[in-house]
């Protein structure tokens, strides 16, 4: 079939890689990508690869097959420098980072050969659809690979950026074209790429099995005595994960954009608890890191950047947000006073209105187990929580109410971005 695919992308047909969402399992690709040759000039770029975010777009340049040089868009200066010193083959980056480069004109999307949309199924129901139609409608002249693990579900898509592709890969659906069942239970913990080994250490700490079975890819082969707990630190396709949930539940390690693919293939899924202190301290941070690169990437922050001017030019900018950050930091801790006409004192508890419900497959566990994993309260200070159709009520108390709405605001929970504010109408 790659031979085919080959051929497909020379005629100038489109070409949909049916793979997990993970790097390391579309080594297929590479193989579909011509070879670069020496000398080319820096308006001339090889591959492009347009990722939902940046820690997608780092896990491209961890993954590369040797003797590839895959250059992650984390920070847009470099990118901008290495694109014009013409040292970039493979460029991977969010759709939000690589269009910033293009305003710049130091991406030339005309110029690039063939451009790899990697798992728009996020991508096409999120902020960056728009970005990513420009994108592509800018590399018209590229060759088009598509990335998917459902492609069903990229019809219009499709239709728009890779009309009439050729479709190499099994399709997740039977021979009457309809979704496959799921293969079993699952429990899954969502972690950083470069965490993956603390967070097996930690799960095997908390279920202290006696007989693991890590499975880090390739064929899944059965230990001669049955397993009593079963790890994946690799995304698995179903047929393997099919496999491994005959040895026992699967315990998937995965990043937050990847659960939806797990979804599709597992029922009942649950997350797996690890809420040792300092497994809590670290995931505030990534949430903190997480949040905050949203809001740059998204947000409109002129107004800040503004204010905080003066400031640059005493100090390097790293300090001044150090010393942002333990500001918030200590008025937390000192519990200050809401705001009048917030909500009630410190006293007792506070109610926020969450816009997540029923609707979103959401129930009271999930939004406990955000409140604790992600914003890091303790349960003692959680209260009634009433789940309705398009929105939830959560009674917290008084004195962490703000940061609660901080924590959860911006969060995906159950698959959709949550917004949080105090509830001043009794959650109408």
């Amino acid at each position: 079939m790659l031979d085919e695919a080959k051929a497909a992308l020379e005629r100038g047909r489109p070409v949909v890689l049916v793979t997990p969402p993970a790097p390391e399992r579309a080594g297929e690709l590479w193989g579909l990508i011509p070879g670069t040759p020496e000398g080319r000039p820096w308006v001339s770029l090889p591959v492009l690869v347009i990722c939902a975010d940046q820690v997608s777009a780092g896990e491209w340049a961890a993954s590369a097959p040797a003797g590839v040089r895959v250059h992650a868009v984390t920070g847009l200066a470099r990118s901008a420098r290495l694109l014009k010193e013409g040292r970039v083959e493979v460029l991977a980056g969010s759709a939000t980072d690589l269009a910033t480069l293009a305003s710049q004109s130091v991406l030339k999307l005309e110029a690039v050969e063939t451009a790899v949309v990697a798992w728009p199924e996020t991508l096409v129901r999120g902020d960056q659809a728009a970005v990513l139609d420009t994108l592509l409608g800018a590399a018209r002249d590229a060759r088009r690979i598509v990335l998917s693990w459902n492609p069903a579900s990229l019809g219009d898509f499709l239709e728009r950026h890779a009309r009439r592709a050729l479709v190499v890969g099994a399709l997740p659906v039977d021979a009457d074209a309809r979704p496959l069942p799921p293969v079993g239970a699952a429990r899954y913990a969502v972690v950083a790429p470069d965490r993956r080994g603390a967070a097996l250490r930690d799960a095997t700490d908390a279920l202290d099995p006696r007989r693991p079975f890590v499975w880090r890819g390739g064929a899944v082969e059965p230990p001669a005595e049955a397993p009593d707990a079963v790890f994946c630190t690799v995304l698995p396709t179903r047929p393997e994960l099919a496999a491994l949930a005959r040895l026992g539940e699967p315990i998937v390690l995965l990043t937050a954009a990847q659960l939806p693919y797990l979804r599709s293939l597992v029922a009942p899924l649950a997350p797996l608890q690890l809420s040792r202190a300092p497994d809590r301290a670290a995931d505030r941070a990534a949430a903190l890191h997480e949040r905050v690169t949203r809001l740059l990437a998204d947000g409109d922050v002129d107004a800040e950047l503004t204010l905080l001017a003066p400031l640059f030019q005493r100090f390097d900018p790293a300090e001044v947000a150090a010393a942002l950050l333990a500001l918030g930091r200590r008025a937390a801790a000192a519990g200050d006073a809401a705001p009048p006409g917030r909500g009630p004192t410190a006293t007792g508890r506070t109610k926020v209105f969450v816009t997540v419900g029923k609707k979103d497959r959401a129930g009271a566990k999930d939004l406990v187990g955000a409140l604790i994993r992600e914003v890091g309260i303790d349960k003692a200070q959680i209260g009634r929580i009433d789940v309705r159709d398009t929105f939830s009520v959560v009674e917290v108390g008084a004195d962490v109410a703000e940061r609660v709405v901080r924590g959860l605001t911006g969060l995906t929970i159950k698959g959709r971005r949550a917004q949080a504010r105090l509830d001043r109408e009794g959650g109408a």
